[in-house]
């Protein structure tokens, strides 16, 4: 564990943008019961924590060594992260929207795309990573180029590797959903025994609550 994933995962813990509860599991929209609900949203309401995580943003986008010249939010999570990032960095941005606008100009991409604009993505949250990579792909469309995606966590599914692995996308994120709960463990949150049956979520989100007795 680095110390900037340390760093990141004790904010996320700390402003409770992540509840774990294996004993009393959220369900989703989809169905799945889990174990966990991350909320990053919480971020916007703490200047001096999402400072940190908009610096940590723009210090594992220097780490390719790649020059960019455009910031993207995946909507709606990623918009104020990449505002923050674009305005430090005094790049331009835009956001993609899940579907184009039925009106107007209908536009799924908001703002400007030049040609060949080296694009950084910014997520907030990865599972299967099919939200981030739609965005890429708005962005390639309208005439971007992108390598590199941006997120705050991602649960480590073996999905979402190969879904970046198909659309040759990078995935850097400033922590992992392992190391935010090795954190929980050590400060007594959830116990060994917690961490594993949370981790066992990521690898099959679908049945773990049938397996589990919910």
């Amino acid at each position: 564990m680095t110390n900037s994933s340390e760093t990141v995962a004790k904010i996320l813990l700390k402003i409770k943008a992540i509840s774990l509860n294996p004993k009393e599991p959220f369900r989703y929209d989809s169905g799945i019961l889990s174990p966990v609900y991350i909320d990053n949203r919480l971020l916007i309401s703490y200047p001096e924590e999402r400072k940190i995580i908009r610096d940590l943003y723009i210090e594992s986008m220097n780490s390719t060594g790649q020059q960019f010249d455009l910031i993207a939010a995946t909507a709606t999570a990623g918009i104020p992260h990449a505002a923050w990032v674009a305005d430090k960095l005094n790049l331009p941005m835009v956001f993609v929207r899940g579907k184009a606008k039925d009106h107007g100009k209908k536009n799924r991409v908001e703002g400007v795309v030049k040609k060949r604009a080296k694009t950084a993505v910014i997520e907030d949250l990865i599972s299967t990573g099919e939200s981030s990579i739609e965005t890429a792909k708005a962005v390639i469309g309208t005439g971007g180029e992108v390598s590199y995606i941006f997120a705050i966590i991602t649960y480590g599914m073996k999905k979402a590797d190969e879904n970046f692995k198909a659309n040759n996308l990078k995935l850097i994120t400033l922590t992992t959903f392992a190391d935010v709960l090795e954190i929980a463990e050590k400060s007594g949150q959830i116990s060994g025994k917690e961490k594993e049956i949370i981790l066992d979520w990521t690898k099959d989100p679908e049945s773990w609550g049938k397996k589990n007795g919910f």
